[in-house]
């Protein structure tokens, strides 16, 4: 069993779908091991994107992330990693499939709803800031 991280981001949040969005992951045959919500600080925030430091949108991102509140979980499922990743689709929603969280629920490629870990060496790192006692 595989675990990652999946972030469920401000805008999605802010616009309720908190609970549309974890039913499609637990539809999708994954289970929720850990789940909070929080606003997030600027230097967590910077901490979790610590890769994308540097680059042209960091800025933004890092602003984005932490304007409100956002839930963090850990899911838990067989190739978990690849299957959130799937279920999430494209970053950008109008390249995203069908039935997607981001093609359903994203409002744009900055405002996508979601985040999850892209491997299996992000999965621990990220787990292991947001979740230290799993």
């Amino acid at each position: 069993m595989e675990r990652s991280l999946v972030l469920i981001k401000p805008d999605a949040v802010e616009r309720n779908l908190i609970g549309s969005i974890i039913q499609v992951y637990e539809d999708s045959g994954l289970k929720v091991i850990d789940i909070r919500i929080e606003q997030i600080t600027e230097e967590f925030a910077k901490l979790h994107y610590k890769e994308h430091e540097g680059k042209s949108f960091f800025e933004s991102l890092i602003k984005y992330i932490t304007r409100s509140p956002l839930v963090a979980m850990v899911l838990e499922g067989e190739n978990a990693i690849e299957v959130i990743r799937h279920v999430n689709g494209a970053t950008d929603p109008n390249k995203a499939e069908e039935g997607t969280i981001r093609r359903l629920f994203a409002l744009n490629k900055s405002e996508n709803s979601v985040h999850a870990s892209d491997s299996i060496e992000s999965a621990k790192r990220e787990i292991n800031i947001w979740f230290p006692n799993l």
